[in-house]
């Protein structure tokens, strides 16, 4: 049945409920950690990034050392014109090693405790030259499994277009999935797919023998029938698909009629590219689906377009849709939604929830009922700024939580110009005067508008960490403003991606708005680490998180009187712990123990390069080390703290 009616306005709401077909099952013992042990890319299936270690806690985590160091060792290969990328992946840990992905999407494993090398799978990934993805070359980590006869240990790897399974004793291809180990994850799409122009950056979900794939397409790439964001299942034994959810629904299928003039039969992206999380209990995934092509103009894609811009919740068994909610109807801003959605235990007014929590770059925390995708709290439309481009039908109206509020500022005015000089702030106001200001959602323009958050948000793919001790959840957040300025592609013969970029108009300028040589436009911080309550939907504090040293060294800024915390951008999240601390480094070059209860920062180990990593956190030979990726390049590694 449908408790929310489907109107012409309203499309983005439709939810339906099957809860009496939801007949909750036990996951196998391979579902749940492992007292000690981190086997998920977020701690558990449902991305909690909460661990109920103490060892390293309030009183003794002053103590805290490097135990050891691991070096990437990756380098710019010019045979292949390809560079790595930011360090980003989380490790997972069990049995007394860590597995690993790195830049290049090598899998690595690592003995625990000491950190020494195991061994080390190549896919050659870069073969295939440098991926489209604006980011270039970067991976965030591996799915395990266990092979339900013979208990070993599996490896599933999305490298690519090719989804590959390892054996985790050896890192040797298991020869018996799919073709020699590995799956051709261009097969079977809605059109063919230049292979250059088909990625995956984030680990597959694995529910009992199936696995699970998303992907990731580079926002540059905007052309009739560029790369589809289907969602698929496949048997973790054999390879073979099991079913695929399309993101952008075929003619017939339900959602097809809010794609006008028939949109969705030529547009694609609309990925997930971002991690997923799954309820294994009942066997429900979660999906945080992305804008569709293009980013910034929606004029060949008129409509609300659905599921772009949406939370997405399936049968993991079946690929059937149970709900979904649209975050942003008819994107124009690059907001997808970007982290893995949490899935929490909260109590609100008396009533216990178990519910699903989606973070966007906008600053909001949508939060749901995860069985029936009811909001916990209501969730209003409220009327937003006009388009002024010609053929662009900007949506009128976007949907907006009561609560909680929202964690990152939201739109521009004149008094947000930087600020800590009056020379600079002259400046800076007089370029802000150029642009188009105004509240969020104020549509992309020619003129070029200015877009707080900026378009790697708020928050990001580092997601939140939920603690159910009391209903916290914790969020790195970056608070940098962007340009979204429209003018007509580079078509001519001199530009050798033309044929990628074959829309009316796209997005010109950088990924943050900065003056004065590299100065942002807008006042500091530029970092903030919040504690939401949940229980409550509540904002308990919110606190500039760490520091920018090249803004600090900053040749105009010199003399000048600058805060303690300039506040670090980035993308990364953090973890929390029983032991009363949250783990973090999100873009700073500093890694931070920070008490829970009140955001005191009370330990920090400088490591020299900006943190691209999620922490994690394990127990080996009775001794808890915390880890983090850093570094990019030929400078990234993967640091153990212990004491």
């Amino acid at each position: 049945m449908n408790f929310l009616e489907v109107t012409k306005h309203t499309t983005y709401k439709s939810v339906l409920l099957f809860c009496a077909c939801l007949i909750p099952q036990s996951g196998s013992a391979a579902d749940k950690p492992a007292a000690g042990e981190w086997p998920f890319y977020g701690g558990d299936q449902g991305g909690s990034k909460y661990s109920a270690l103490a060892d390293i806690n309030l009183e003794n985590v002053g103590k805290l050392k490097l135990a050891w160091e691991w070096q990437a060792g990756e380098r710019p290969i010019s045979q292949y014109n390809v560079t790595p990328g930011v360090f980003e992946t989380t490790p997972v840990m069990r049995d007394g090693k860590l597995y690993l992905s790195t830049s290049y999407g090598q899998v690595v494993s690592l003995d625990a405790a000491s950190g020494e090398e195991l061994w080390k799978y190549d896919p050659r990934s870069y073969e295939g030259g440098q991926p489209a993805l604006g980011v270039g070359f970067v991976h965030r980590g591996i799915a395990l499994w266990e092979e339900p006869v013979t208990k070993e240990l599996r490896i599933f790897m999305s490298s690519r277009s090719r989804l590959i399974q390892l054996d985790a004793l050896t890192g040797q291809p298991i020869k018996t999935f799919g073709e020699n180990g590995s799956i051709n994850l261009l097969e079977g799409l809605r059109w063919s797919v230049n292979p250059n122009h088909f990625d995956s950056s984030s680990p597959p979900v694995v529910y009992k023998n199936i696995v699970i794939v998303g992907n990731a397409v580079g926002d540059r790439l905007m052309f009739r029938r560029d790369p589809p964001g289907d969602v698929r299942a496949y048997d973790a034994t054999t390879g073979k698909q099991i079913w695929c959810f399309h993101t952008i629904p075929w003619h017939g299928e339900f959602g097809s009629k809010t794609w006008k003039d028939g949109a969705n039969e030529f547009t694609g992206h609309a990925n997930v590219w971002a991690p997923m999380t799954l309820d294994v209990e009942r066997g429900l995934i979660y999906l945080p689906v992305s804008t569709p092509s293009n980013d910034f103009f929606g004029g060949r894609r008129l409509g609300s377009g659905l599921f772009a811009d949406s939370l997405v919740c399936l049968d993991a068994r079946t690929g059937k849709r149970r709900w979904h909610f649209q975050l942003v109807h008819h994107g124009l801003w690059d907001y997808d939604a970007p982290s893995p959605p949490n899935l929490v235990t909260i109590t609100v007014n008396g009533r216990r929830i178990d519910a699903v929590v989606q973070l966007t770059k906008q600053g909001f925390a949508f939060v749901f009922d995860r069985v029936t995708g009811r909001p916990v709290w209501p969730i209003r439309e409220r009327p937003v700024p006009p388009s002024d481009v010609p053929g662009e039908e900007a949506w009128l109206t976007q949907p907006m939580p009561t609560k909680p509020q929202a964690f990152s500022e939201q739109g521009v005015n004149l008094k947000d110009a930087f600020d800590l000089s009056p020379y600079l702030k002259a400046e800076a106001v007089a370029q802000l005067e150029k642009y188009r200001l105004g509240n969020l959602y104020t549509p992309p323009s020619f003129r070029g508008t200015m877009m707080l958050p900026g378009i790697i948000g708020g928050a990001n793919w580092g997601g939140g960490a939920f603690d159910p001790e009391t209903g916290r959840l914790y969020i790195k957040t970056t608070n940098m403003a962007a340009v979204a300025l429209l003018h007509p592609p580079d078509r001519s013969s001199t530009n050798p991606r033309a044929a990628e970029t074959d829309g009316d108009y796209v997005r010109e300028g950088r990924t943050n708005a900065t003056f004065h040589d590299g100065i942002p436009l807008l006042k500091p911080p530029y970092g903030y680490l919040t504690a939401l309550d949940l229980n409550r939907g509540e904002i308990v504090w919110h606190l500039p998180f760490g520091d920018d040293l090249t803004l600090r060294n900053h040749p105009a800024l010199k003399g000048i009187n600058l805060p303690s915390k300039l506040g670090a951008s980035g993308t990364a999240g953090a973890i929390v712990t029983k032991g009363g601390l949250i783990f973090v480094g999100g873009g700073d070059t500093v890694f931070h123990a920070i008490n829970k209860s009140t955001g005191e920062d009370i330990w920090t180990h400088s490591v020299g390069r900006r943190i691209g990593g999620t922490p994690m956190t394990y127990i080996s030979q009775k001794r808890q080390y915390v880890v983090v990726a850093v570094g990019a390049g030929e400078h990234a590694s993967l640091m153990a703290f212990s004491r």
